[in-house]
């Protein structure tokens, strides 16, 4: 349940839903198994899992939602074998060449009669609403994933005011200049890894991980114009990740401070887990957003 990937949105108005009510709106759009010719089903499932049948899980006023997507896999090599197969055969008896269009709608044919045998696969999207501090946040490493949960929140909802968050400085060079000064806020430690980009068009990108990026190889490249686009950082000695120059956050990890307080509740089943995990995170995160947004809301 621990959140690994932060994709943060701000509500544009106060979020004044309960969570029952929530919970009767995300009733509209609830999981249900593909059938057999569905391609894909995504809906709303328990982020408990089994054990609740509650799609809405609040905790001291957070509330979590986990939407669930299931896609039938045919794998692209297996299509493609059997449709050549069936465009020679028929080919062969009409002494033509099949055109694109022909192809195509064979094509078609083919995949909907293998679907019903196909395998599947499901994976869930957690995401929790912060109504008091006017987040949305989504555990969602690409905008595409982050933004399907969005879309299907804003079906049932009817609307959904939020927008991705935004700040007065320039991340990338603000992340930087805290390479080239080899100075941060002293809440900020920098780590052992980065992403440097050119910054004209199809500009080069240097990687590097588990490296020491006060070294000179790095300054030469910061000093031929290159600007830092993704940066291993701590704050606080509570986190862990990698920020982007869009203020997403992936590879989250909550350090020993964190872990130690986990470590003194005592649970007595999965549910009290779950609900002390998710306690422990959204406060944690609810004091270390707006900080993120403070240090970047700065001209860089």
């Amino acid at each position: 349940m621990w959140f690994k990937n932060l994709a943060v949105y701000r509500f544009t108005e106060p979020f004044s839903l309960t969570a029952d009510a929530l919970e009767q709106k995300l009733q509209q759009q609830p999981f249900h198994a593909c059938g057999g010719h569905d391609e894909f089903s995504f809906g709303w499932s328990s982020p408990l899992g089994k054990t609740s049948e509650a799609l809405v899980h609040t905790s001291n006023g957070f509330m979590m939602l986990s939407a669930k997507k299931e896609e039938k896999v045919i794998p692209s090599s297996v299509i493609n074998e059997m449709l050549q197969d069936k465009i020679s055969e028929i080919e062969e008896q009409e002494a033509r060449k099949l055109p694109q269009k022909e192809r195509s709608r064979l094509k078609d044919e083919l995949i909907f009669e293998l679907l019903p045998r196909a395998f599947s696969f499901s994976r869930k999207t957690y995401a929790y609403i912060d109504s008091q501090g006017g987040w949305l946040v989504v555990d969602a490493a690409s905008p595409k994933k982050a933004e399907d949960l969005l879309t299907l929140l804003r079906k049932c909802l009817g609307s959904l005011p939020v927008v991705p968050i935004t700040v007065t400085g320039k991340p990338a060079n603000i992340m930087t200049q805290w390479l080239i000064s080899n100075v941060t806020p002293k809440d900020i430690l920098i780590e052992d890894e980065c992403e440097l980009r050119s910054p004209e068009e199809e500009g080069g990108i240097v990687r590097c991980k588990r490296h020491d990026l006060a070294l000179p190889e790095i300054k030469n490249h910061l000093d031929t114009g290159k600007q830092v686009i993704k940066l291993a950082m701590s704050w606080s000695e509570r986190l862990s990740f990698v920020l982007d120059e869009n203020l997403s956050v992936k590879r989250l990890k909550f350090l020993d401070l964190i872990q130690e307080q986990v470590a003194d509740i005592e649970t007595y089943d999965e549910i009290e887990q779950f609900d002390a995990d998710f306690s422990i995170m959204t406060a944690e995160l609810a004091n270390f957003l707006p900080r993120l947004i403070e240090i970047f809301n700065t001209e860089g």
